[in-house]
């Protein structure tokens, strides 16, 4: 007679690794499709190491803005390098296995990055609210050492949000037929849909990260636009209220591409089940690739600083 120990190992399983998904339907064509990536890939990493590069060597843009910005790029680094290994993997390689611990560990830093650009979007948003609506006391108030405070909270809230993810995961039983992930990397909702067990406990405890950290972010952020451009109008010289306007626009830029693309996937997996895969697919890697790919494009076109910056890293001249 089995023991009721016995029972419970022999009951409970999880699979050593998750097979992976590329384009749905467009398997034939992975590595013509994965020359695009390699560039999107590439155009990301290189133009945010550039931003990076850029406000390191140059002093003039040793400011809380150039820092908010820096902290932008190396989220933005982070997400790419989250995605770029197992994306590349299946696109050229045909390579679909994941391991299961391997899985967890790179959607634990999928959604920690997310997580931290979210919050670093705010942070650039107090920034310039400080910056328009008192700027006599922007020096004071936004110090090196209160921007660096700000550069822990925002690691340390992502930390302690998403830390708990992976373990509630690894507590799950799995069924041992469904081992096939919607994506070429590891979504928590993707990968607790493959337990065999009650989810209820996922679900609840993923909705309270995103309304408390994307959420929470993206309605503070409506309301510093509001404040800004309520101090903005009260300026008396419309000159004056365009060239004050001008220095957000980089950042309304940033913030749409990146919560845009959030939005989409939150309203795909909640309204759209009845989709194609193919769609599913598209918008996850939108909301992973594009904000890395633009946000350097959108603060070199729009800031000249920057932009001078990162043309003498290229030319390997001193920067001053």
């Amino acid at each position: 007679m089995i023991s009721s120990q016995a029972f419970v190992n022999i009951s409970f399983f999880q699979p050593q690794s998750f097979l992976m998904t590329g384009i749905p339907g467009l398997e034939a064509v992975h590595g013509w499709i994965s020359i695009p990536f390699f560039f999107i890939y590439t155009v990301a990493l290189t133009g945010n190491c550039l931003i990076l590069l850029a406000v390191r060597r140059t002093h003039s843009l040793h400011q809380p803005m150039y820092y908010f910005l820096s902290m932008l790029a190396l989220s933005d680094v982070g997400l790419s390098l989250s995605t770029l290994p197992s994306t590349l993997a299946v696109l050229w390689f045909d390579y679909r296995s994941i391991d299961f611990d391997a899985c967890l560990i790179q959607m634990f830093f999928l959604h920690f990055f997310s997580v931290v650009e979210s919050s670093v979007l705010l942070a650039m948003s107090f920034d310039r609210f400080v910056a328009i609506s008192n700027p006599l006391r922007y020096a004071s108030v936004l110090t090196n050492n209160v921007i660096i405070r700000i550069g822990v909270a925002i690691t340390t809230r992502a930390t302690l949000s998403l830390l708990p993810l992976p373990f509630l995961l690894k507590r799950l039983n799995y069924c041992p037929g469904k081992i096939l992930l919607s994506h070429s990397f590891c979504f928590h909702a993707d990968v607790m849909k493959l337990a065999c067990a009650d989810i209820t406990v996922n679900i609840l405890y993923g909705l309270y990260v995103v309304l408390s950290t994307v959420g929470v972010d993206s309605l503070l952020i409506v309301m510093s636009c509001s404040l800004i451009l309520y101090t903005v109008m009260g300026l008396a010289s419309p000159r004056e209220r365009i060239r004050t306007l001008n220095t957000r626009v980089s950042h309304i830029l940033a913030v749409l591409v990146f919560y845009i693309p959030v939005i989409g996937v939150s309203m795909i997996h909640r309204f759209g089940k009845h989709l194609p895969h193919l769609v599913h697919a598209l918008i996850a890697y939108v909301y992973l690739v594009v904000p890395p790919v633009l946000n350097p494009i959108i603060y070199s076109v729009k800031s000249k600083p920057i932009r001078g910056a990162m043309f003498r890293v290229l030319r390997g001249t001193d920067s001053s």
